[in-house]
């Protein structure tokens, strides 16, 4: 087959395979014989970076490898600086990694020769200043030698005899303080002034005891005008007013206000004057109280007594009976200190039989209220 223009054809094919040997993009043959085929632009990097057969150093060691063989070798060169596997934060020598951790990483583990626990080397003399069991000499420098530090708070509190005690009488008043190993004679030459200081502080505790109790009583008292009073073991307290003519139950005193009278309850089981032996009797009468003075005086409140049934739904059923004091009567004076002051209330208040008919006893206990009327108490 022949071609018109033959002769310009040829050239142009001469042209292209001339172009394609010197063409950077054309793809050629890796010259150390990698296998790798390269455009020729990129065979440079190639020979110097990727090429499997280069010859290359490593830059740690300076050792000369292949291409494949420096990828084999990075990751295991023992001159490569690597930070410590144990985390100290210091960066060592592949090669030295096993020696660094056995002597010089600061977090070896290492064994404290006092308690046998293991320790950071980092933070072993931060334990070894605190360890319970490193010997120590006593602060007191006494003659006993060196002790645990696990120890040394009980020989200070118990042994030590150069430690400064106070005298075993100190709360009494004995201001001695010395050396424990003086305390024996102190005590036994000054037996007689210590016995007088435990006088005197008892004398002072017995006080003390009396001005707590007066307090406490101070606290309990009732302030609200009405007195809720309990009376249990009611049966025996029965039996004794049968078997005593004049047996009086007294409850505990009350006020009216916080500033105001002072009064208290008394009781007669087996009742009194008119109701005797039939009846249950009750009174009101006024104390001494500590504001007497500020008060109008006599006492004019209307005073209710009220016997609660026991197990009522509304709470409300029982015994009621009310007085207003008349001005003239003497027991509604200003009271003097006289122990037989006069009561007032109802001789025949409730019934022997009438108590035992309705629920006034539960559980051998009655509930007796005493109320003072609070729209008549005196504001002071």
């Amino acid at each position: 087959m022949r071609f018109e223009n033959e002769p310009t054809f040829l050239m142009l094919i001469v042209g292209k395979l001339g172009h394609l040997n010197v063409c950077k993009y054309d793809a050629t043959q890796c010259p150390n014989k990698c296998g790798a085929q390269i455009p020729r632009i990129m065979m440079t990097d190639h020979l110097q970076y990727t090429c499997t057969m280069r010859r290359t150093k490593c830059e740690f060691c300076q050792s000369e490898f292949s291409g494949a063989g420096l990828e084999e070798h990075n990751g295991t060169c023992g001159q490569e600086p690597i930070y410590c596997e144990a985390k100290c934060g210091q960066r060592v020598l592949r090669g030295r990694m096993t020696v660094h951790k056995s002597k010089d990483c600061a977090k070896r583990l290492r064994r404290c020769l006092h308690c046998n626990r293991e320790f950071s080397a980092d933070t072993l003399a931060l334990h070894v200043n605190q360890c319970p069991r490193v010997t120590i000499v006593c602060p007191q420098r006494c003659d006993i030698g060196p002790i645990p530090r696990a120890d040394m708070d009980a020989h200070l509190r118990d042994e030590c005899k150069s430690l400064a005690v106070a005298c075993t009488f100190k709360e009494a008043g004995c201001r001695f303080k010395g050396p424990r190993q003086l305390l024996e004679s102190h005590l036994e030459a000054n037996a007689a002034a210590h016995l007088s200081l435990m006088v005197a502080l008892s004398a002072r505790q017995g006080q003390q005891i009396q001005m707590l109790k007066s307090a406490v009583s101070k606290l309990s008292i009732n302030y609200t005008g009405t007195l809720l009073w309990k009376i249990t073991d009611w049966s025996v307290k029965m039996s004794e007013a049968k078997g005593k003519d004049g047996l009086e139950l007294v409850s505990p005193p009350f006020y009216t206000s916080q500033y105001g009278y002072k009064l208290q309850a008394s009781m007669f089981l087996n009742g009194n004057g008119p109701g005797e032996s039939t009846h249950v009797s009750v009174y009101i009468k006024v104390l001494p109280g500590e504001y007497d003075a500020l008060l109008k005086w006599p006492f004019s409140h209307s005073i209710t007594f009220t016997l609660f049934e026991q197990g009522c739904q509304t709470g409300q059923g029982g015994v009621a009976e009310s007085f207003v004091p008349d001005p003239t009567w003497e027991n509604f004076q200003r009271p003097s200190n006289e122990p037989d002051q006069l009561g007032f209330g109802f001789p025949r208040f409730i019934s022997h039989e009438m108590l035992h008919r309705r629920p006034f006893i539960k559980d051998d206990t009655v509930f007796l209220r005493v109320k003072v009327d609070p729209s008549k108490i005196v504001a002071v």
